[in-house]
This record gives structure tokens, sequence and C-alpha cells, in this order.
């Protein structure tokens, strides 16, 4: 029996593998009833010690393909999610580094009890605690209301951002209890959750907040434009049969009703989310990659990167790939980029000239979604704190190795939980996993722990700078890179020079 006290009330965890362990932790109300769409209110205290033992509902969503895929079961959700987990070394005064991960999924996908985010293995070898959150996605926590409801939901759009900077406004009130030290956070996330974190480091709200920052596969570039924004908030509106203006009817429509008024989005370009943060003059005045590179996470060390092939994970679902020729992919670049889409494809295809479409296809858009913004955030926060670069190589096995190194790869191994939550089923079982796990694992702790993931088991990894940028290649073997593919960088840097997907 674990007991701690919190700003609100005592919870009660538990103890296993040496690491204490409290779930479903409220750092919020229930956003409902009135609460719907509005930034999120503190938690009410309660009286005694509430059970921490069991995970919240997960945060209301659709179902996620991959679930059904795998022959499981959604999980029971709620719009009542805002709740966090907590694991740690011990409920004590060591002030240990915090690591704080939020969640990725497209922004309507995910939560943070999925097995492979469990927090044991950085209690146990890293001797920090880690914290995982939920936040409200999609629908609840992504769209735009303020301009076709006179403005009753200021920050709608916006709202899962706020939750997330709730919760690190949480763990500075609460987390010494746990053990931790709210002076040396380090927030990080993979996908949607890194885009979050990208977003954080350009948000006001967010400053001093935490001290580092690692977004996994993720940017500052993924955001959309108030009318974009609003656009897609009035196909959802609409198809809830609501009258724009009336919120009274909008705050009646059930959570199943509501998700069930998603439309079968299907727009052009390599980054169509419908759900993003978004530039809304409230809690956004600017692209976070603007604020960022004025300096408003001035301070905080950043460690980021991207996987080898990305894309893969999205294009194999994709119908139209299997057949498209080099022109289809001029055109898919043309929607993507406009007046650069030619340059891009001419540039790329001189040096790939024996590839595939398919193959051309794959490079161009996991530069286009992920590397490149990527480097754009390194480029924009090194004059502000330092920066390190990785690029994550491991080919999986899986499915007749079809998914390379794919999106998503590397978050078993940065967890070294390669043995939870059928991470086989993505990484294959072989020895040469943990090797890699060790050396990302480890690299992850130190830079938690000291600001620079330099460790005994890996080359020599300087920061990131604009001469060498240096790139920390993780795979059966480490080794570090000095810009690599550089001629893909700078066609992009030369025909997007203010990239936005």
């Amino acid at each position: 029996m674990t007991i701690v006290a919190t700003r609100s009330g005592k919870v009660e965890g538990f103890e296993r593998d040496g690491v204490a362990v409290f779930r479903g932790i409220p750092y919020a109300a229930p956003p409902v009833g009135a609460r719907r769409w509005q930034p999120p209110q503190r938690e009410e205290p309660w009286a005694g010690t509430r059970d921490a033992g069991t995970f919240s509902a997960q945060s209301a969503q659709t179902e996620f393909a991959m679930t059904t895929m795998m022959g499981q079961r959604q999980p029971p959700y709620s719009e009542d999610s805002l709740y966090l987990n907590v694991w740690t070394p011990g409920c004590d005064d060591a002030r240990r580094p915090v690591m704080v991960w939020i969640h990725g999924g497209a922004f309507i996908w995910g939560a943070g009890d999925t097995p492979w985010y469990d927090g044991t293995k950085f209690a146990v070898q890293g001797d920090v605690v880690v914290v995982t959150i939920n936040y409200r996605l999609g629908p609840f926590g992504f769209m735009h209301l303020a301009d076709l409801f006179d403005g009753a939901f200021a920050g709608s759009g916006n709202a899962g951002i706020l939750d997330q900077i709730a919760a690190l406004e949480w763990v500075r009130d609460c987390i010494g209890a746990f053990g931790g030290d709210p002076d040396r956070v380090t927030v990080f996330g993979e996908s949607a959750g890194a885009a979050s974190v990208a977003t954080l480091l350009g948000t006001p709200g967010a400053h001093g907040l935490f001290r580092a920052a690692i977004p996994q596969s993720g940017a500052a570039s993924w955001m959309s434009t108030r009318e974009r924004a609003t656009g897609v908030a009035a196909r959802v509106v609409e198809n809830l049969g609501v009258r724009a203006g009336d919120s009274e009817a909008l705050l009646a429509a059930s959570t199943d009703a509501v998700l069930g008024a998603l439309p079968a989005f299907r727009e052009d370009g390599v980054a169509a989310l419908p759900f993003q943060p978004v530039i809304d003059g409230t809690v956004l005045s600017e692209q976070p990659l603007a604020a960022i590179t004025a300096g408003n996470a001035a301070g905080v060390r950043v460690l980021t990167g991207t996987n080898l092939n990305e894309m893969t994970l999205f294009t194999i679902a994709d119908p139209v790939l299997a057949t498209i020729d080099d022109e289809g992919v001029r055109n898919r670049l043309r929607a993507a980029f406009g007046a650069a889409g030619d340059p891009l494809f001419d540039s790329y295809r001189a040096r790939r000239p024996n590839a595939t479409p398919q193959e051309l296809w794959l490079d161009l858009s996991t530069d286009g979604v992920f590397r490149i913004p990527a480097i754009r955030l390194l480029e924009a926060q090194l004059a502000h704190a330092p920066v390190w670069s990785y690029l994550f190589t491991f080919q999986s096995p899986v499915f007749g190795g079809i998914l390379r190194s794919t999106h998503a790869l590397e978050i078993p191994f940065v967890f070294d939980n390669l043995d939870r939550g059928g991470a086989d089923m993505l990484t294959g079982s072989g020895p040469e996993r943990q090797g890699i796990a060790n050396a990302m694992h480890r690299a992850w702790i130190a830079f938690a722990r000291e600001g620079d993931p330099q460790h005994a088991g890996l080359p020599e990894w300087p920061r990131y700078d604009l001469d060498r940028r240096a790139t920390m290649r993780f795979d059966t073997t480490c080794e570090l890179l000095d810009d690599p593919a550089r001629e893909d960088r700078e066609v992009f840097e030369a025909e997007i020079a203010a990239f936005t997907p």
C-alpha cells in the first residue's frame, strides 16, 4: 500500500517490480456538461483516500482500425477522461527527473494506458519518474467552434493542448510528493504526441513547465488555420443536425452522437489531419514554429528525429499506390506543394533512377511530413538551447518486411518494452532488438537526467548545428551521420522555405 497526498486529496497506488504505480489520478475536472469544449478546470478535492489502482476510461474516440485488426475490443471511453498515471522508484524527497509522455494517434485516437507506454523500465533503470496522460481528442479536443457559435467555445480548437498544459501544471504542483523534481521535467511524445510537444514549445501558456523536450516523428508544422478548422467543425455540426449558434443543442448532443457525426474525411495532401492544433487567436496567435524561432522556448533542450520509412504504415493501406506511375506522384506533389511539386519530383527522381514510383513517393512523403519538419524544428530552437538529432533505421521483419523502418516502430525500443502489449507484432522477435533498445532507452534517460543524450554505449554524439548537422543513427549498429540525405534536405529548403503541411 502506497499513499501519497496530491493537491486535491490522497491517492493510494500499488507496488510492482520495485516501482510504485498510480493510475487514474484526476488532473482536471471532468470536461462534461457546461464544461464541454471549455478550457480545463482544476479537479475538485475529495475526502479520504482515492483508489489509484486502475486506469481511467480512455478519451472519447472512434474505434481504431488496428485494434480490430489485432482481434481486440475497444476499451471503455468517456468524455470524463482527464486523468494521468505515475510510475516512480519511490515516494520520497529524492527529487528525481520527471518524464511526461504525450501519446500519439493523429489527435483522434490513443490513451496513456497503452502497454507500450508502461514506465517501469524508465523508473528502474533510470531512476526517473514517468507520467502518462489522457487528453481530449478529435471533436472534443480539437474542434474549433468559436466562429460558429459567436465565441461561446473560445479555445475549443486547442482544448487538447490546454489539457496537456493542465497536466503539466499538475506535475509542477504535485510530482514532488511522488519523488520527482518539478524543475527537471522532460516532455516527450510520438506522432501527434510529438506534434503536441512541439506545439507546447511554441505555446506561451506552456512556458516554464518543462526544461527539455523529445518529439519523436512529429514537429511544429502540423497546424490548422482558423478557416480550415471552422470548415471541419461546420461539417460535424451540420451532420449533428445542430444549427450554428445553438450552443444548447450542441451541448445536449451525446458523446456517441458527436463521434457518429464525423464525416468520412478524405483530403488531398500529405498531412491531411482533420483535427489538429489551430491558430485560433486565443490559445495560439501564431505558428508555433515562428514562436519557437522567436525564443518562446528559450533554454529548453530538444532531442528530435524520425524513422527512415515513416510513411509505410500509411501507404500500405492506399489502394491507388499499387498502380501509381511517375505522373501520379507528380500530381500528388503538386496537390501538396503547389509549384514546388515538380522540382521536388525531379530532384528525388534524379538521385533515384531505379526506384519504383511507390518507393519515390515513400521517400518524398516521409521527408515532407516528418523529416523536414523535424529539421525545421531543430533549426528554430538551436539559437535558444542545445539540440540533438537522431534517425531510427531498424527494419522490421514482420509482414515480409513491407513496413521497413515505419512510423511508431521506435516506441517499444525507447521504453525498453519489447516484451509488452504485442510489440513483437511490429518489431519481430529477433535478439538483435535488445541492443537497440538499450541504446535508445539509455539515451532518453541521459537526456532526462543530464540534458544530453550521450552515454557510454554510443559513439560521440555532438549537438546539432548548421555546419555538421550531426545525427545519431539507431540500428543494430549505432553510428553518427553528418547531414544525412543532404541533397534531399537542400531541395526542400530551396523550394519550400516556409514548410507547413
